[in-house]
């Protein structure tokens, strides 16, 4: 009877929290809020990254991409005219040694204080650096992923840029799948490899949108800071890579591989930032069939 009694008692105690956890229903998660990267050389970039989206953004004429910002850390630059309210943020380093450039990837979602209730039931951390309309939690291998509350966000206009995946490093799979598909709920997409056997990239959409993120798998732990900058990354769609092409070449930026044709079944071009982040330019939807699997998610639309 004692021991029955202790039995009884503690699932009492564990109650709250199955409770919790059935009653908290996760916050939609609609897309790619922000890019955050790190700079070594805050006006080099830029230069670099107005001169392309200068030349590929055509709902403003004239557009001054940058807003410079004082903080108690330094200096950012944040670029703020993409479609939906989406971002991209420069910052300097603390260390400039550091080999990924990569800092953050934020997400849009509906409620934030939900969201970190949500996560907090679930025992991820939140970074202390939380408000009402952000936070920030570090997933499995310590990818920083933010939340921002997607009413920051403006509707689309006509010709205006969007960032449509980001991707990362990734050793663990099994590990990062439970925080993203099972605790986040994202959706498989696409995967590939660089032969029809292999997986080396596994693309997982937003639960609630057509944004993305990838893995970038199999990389040896040894990978220097240029291999880095080339598997963690980010994305702008646009319709035509010819077209975009011929933009970026007539505002001057002279050095880019591609375009080609990726195992994916887009075409795609890449551009690297002067501290060698990869910064893709791939067409909306495929012209051709893809390797290795099918895609089972919905194409991000201009």
């Amino acid at each position: 009877m004692h021991r029955f009694m202790l039995g009884f008692i503690a699932l009492l105690l564990t109650l709250p929290s199955l409770f919790a956890q059935g009653k908290i229903a996760r916050p939609s998660i609609t897309g790619i809020a922000e890019v955050d990267l790190y700079s070594t050389n805050l006006k080099t970039a830029a230069a670099f990254y107005t001169a392309i989206f200068d030349a590929l953004d055509s709902s403003v004429d004239g557009h001054n991409w940058a807003n410079v910002s004082q903080m108690a850390d330094g200096v950012e630059i944040n670029f703020h005219g993409f479609c939906a309210g989406q971002n991209l943020k420069l910052s300097t380093p603390p260390n400039s040694t550091s080999p990924a450039f990569l800092r953050e990837i934020a997400f849009a979602v509906d409620d934030v204080k939900t969201m970190k209730k949500y996560l907090e039931v679930r025992k991820i951390t939140i970074e202390k650096n939380s408000t009402e309309q952000y936070f920030a939690v570090l997933d499995p291998e310590g990818h920083r992923i933010g939340f921002f509350l997607s009413s920051r966000s403006a509707p689309p206009s006509s010709g205006c840029l969007r960032i449509i995946h980001a991707g990362f490093v990734v050793k663990d799979r099994a590990a990062m799948d439970h925080f993203y598909k099972d605790i986040l709920g994202f959706r498989p997409y696409w995967h590939g490899g660089f032969k029809d056997a292999d997986t080396d990239w596994v693309e997982l959409q937003v639960p609630d949108g057509d944004n993305w993120i990838e893995y970038m798998l199999n990389i040896p732990a040894t990978a220097d800071k240029k291999e880095l900058g080339i598997q963690n990354h980010f994305s702008l769609g646009v319709r035509d890579i010819h077209v975009a092409e011929a933009k970026i070449k007539a505002n001057g930026v002279a050095s880019y591989d591609g375009p080609e044709i990726g195992r994916d079944g887009k075409w795609s071009l890449d551009l690297y930032d002067p501290d060698g982040t990869r910064v893709e330019l791939m067409e909306f939807t495929p012209v051709q069939k893809p390797c290795c699997s099918e895609y089972t998610g919905p194409h991000p639309k201009p």
